[in-house]
């Protein structure tokens, strides 16, 4: 009889270690921490044929367009919330669609980082530190001046994205150039074109004979 008792806590015991192993393979494991895997800076060479020095310059360039066009999204967002006045309906709208736009840039350029072989630059205290777009206040602007820095922003993407696209395609990074070219600086010019003429003093209701 003690025999058998022994063997049906044997076979208990051995159940429950199963049990527990199971338990223990679909229990998250958090709190974990470790190490980075590669540092802001560095390049891990891909095979995209295009030497590491040309990848590391266009890394660099790419991180800091990719800072700036992270803070003129999100001046379009703050803008988007805080806009008022007679034309809040259209602005509202606008400012909207434009941060969309620049969003999908800011996964573009991130995008072309990583593929190079660099690490892209993500948080908003290091986009902060990084941006050299001026900083907005806090606070609610008037719609001229809300339009005017938008269009300073838009100034500084397009000023530095003709430089680095004329640089990658120099060093043979034609996959960057064309991302500068063809995506970034269209669309910051488009949108320059519809936010500026928000500022343009036309008449409303009379003309002006």
């Amino acid at each position: 009889m003690g025999d058998n008792n022994r063997g049906d806590n044997r076979s208990n015991n051995r159940e429950g270690s199963v049990a527990n192993a199971i338990l223990a393979r679909a229990r998250p494991r958090t709190g974990q921490k470790g190490r980075e895997i590669q540092p802001y800076g560095t390049i891990v060479k891909l095979s995209i044929a295009l030497e590491e020095k040309a990848c590391a310059a266009s890394v660099a360039n790419l991180n800091q367009l990719l800072a700036d066009t992270m803070t003129l999204r999100d001046l379009y967002k703050k803008h988007h919330w805080q806009v008022s006045g007679p034309t809040f309906y259209q602005l509202h709208l606008l400012f909207d669609k434009h941060f969309k736009e620049q969003s999908e840039l800011v996964d573009l350029l991130a995008e072309r980082i990583q593929t190079l072989g660099g690490v892209t630059i993500a948080m908003a205290p290091d986009v902060a530190e990084t941006s050299i777009i001026p900083r907005a206040p806090r606070g609610r602007e008037e719609v001229p001046s809300q339009l005017s820095r938008l269009l300073h922003a838009h100034e500084i993407v397009l000023k530095e994205s003709r430089t680095m696209a004329r640089q990658a395609s120099k060093d043979g990074d034609e996959g960057t150039n064309d991302i500068l070219v063809s995506d970034v600086i269209r669309t910051n010019e488009l949108q320059v074109w519809f936010a500026s003429q928000h500022l343009v003093d036309e008449p409303v209701v009379r003309g002006d004979n």
